[in-house]
């Protein structure tokens, strides 16, 4: 039987970073984690980023939100060179990401999404593509780390359940012991005790050294992970900031912004 998540998430992939924080508070960094720095990616009709400024703190979690079409999953993908901004400058603890090898960027920033992506093969073989000298060994604490039974190793992956495969997709990411997690709306098609476990997850990580930045949609997940908050609006950082400053300091379009999701949430109820 696999550990604990908590125990996993410590313990499966060796050396332990330094920092740890909670949606309490965030840590102060000299440098920030991420840095944008008049950001703007082309698109039709409109920009999907708009000369974005903002900084994300190197602590901790951080939670972007927004509405639909605001540029959160493009500004993370901005943060591993998934996206290529059309002008401006991403950085990663100071340096620039586009001067950055690729593939070793990718490496130091892992990224899982929304839709997870199983390629044809066994759970071994999945882990593998990460890493291709991967014991059994490491394959199975990788497996207790995201909260899956061992057994799965030799299971085909395909045939995993959806939560059972976002699990997975984040084992592979996490192999590569990145400094740094994207994690794109993860939860958005998962049921509510898989949304729990990777939420518990997220937080495990972080007590680990990692770094975790979240895009949702869901601003009660918000409340529940965040350190730290960014909120897009119209492809700009309308606000940045500790959670515990979001409703008090604000400006009026992002209160527009939270008013209009509690409304929504209050009519699907």
């Amino acid at each position: 039987m696999a550990p604990s998540t908590n125990q996993g998430a410590a313990e499966a992939f060796g050396s332990q970073r330094t920092g740890q924080c909670d949606n309490a508070g965030i840590d102060d960094a000299s440098v920030p984690l991420f840095t944008f720095e008049a950001v703007t990616v082309s698109g039709a009709p409109r920009p999907r980023l708009a000369s974005t400024t903002g900084t994300v703190p190197d602590s901790g979690v951080t939670v972007i939100v927004g509405p639909s079409g605001s540029g959160k999953s493009t500004l993370l993908r901005c943060c591993n060179r998934l996206e290529v901004p059309t002008s401006g400058r991403v950085a990663l603890r100071g340096d620039d990401v586009a001067l950055l090898d690729p593939l070793q960027l990718r490496r130091r920033v892992g990224m899982v999404f929304q839709r997870p992506t199983p390629f044809p093969g066994s759970v071994f073989e999945n882990l593998q593509v990460a890493e291709p000298d991967l014991d059994q060994s490491k394959a199975s604490r990788a497996l207790d780390a995201v909260g899956l039974d061992r057994s799965l190793l030799p299971r085909t992956a395909t045939e995993l359940s959806g939560g059972e495969s976002q699990r997975l997709c984040l084992a592979r990411t996490l192999i590569t012991e990145p400094e740094v997690v994207l994690l794109d709306e993860v939860t958005a098609s998962v049921d509510p005790a898989a949304r729990l476990a990777l939420e518990g997850l997220a937080r495990d990580l972080v007590s680990n050294g990692t770094r975790v930045l979240w895009v949702t949609h869901d601003l009660e997940q918000m409340r529940r992970l965040a350190a730290y908050v960014l909120v897009l609006i119209a492809g700009r950082v309308a606000f940045q900031g500790p959670l515990r400053d979001l409703d008090d300091g604000a400006g009026l379009d992002v209160k527009k912004f939270l008013a209009a999701v509690a409304a929504d949430k209050e009519m699907d109820e």
